[in-house]
């Protein structure tokens, strides 16, 4: 989260993907950034025992979200 916030405030669109129960910690991390409306994209856990075909299946699913948050503007919500 920390890299993607500072990457955003350099002018290079980036996007924190995390697993839901860090949603809290993402939400801390964007507000502590000084952008707390910092879009990031959320994923079922855990992704560690995953088979590469299951990583695979849960990156499409997460595909939109991920470019919807990159296309957004961060002031914007």
């Amino acid at each position: 989260m920390y890299d993607s916030i500072e990457l955003e405030k350099l002018g290079i669109p980036a996007i924190a993907i995390c697993t839901d129960p860090f949603e809290s910690g993402a939400k801390a991390m964007t507000e502590l950034g000084g952008i707390p409306n910092y879009p990031f994209v959320l994923i079922q856990h855990p992704i560690g025992s995953l088979t590469p075909e299951e990583l695979h299946d849960r990156a499409m699913k997460a595909a939109p979200q991920v470019l919807g948050s990159l296309l957004a503007r961060p002031d914007e919500g």
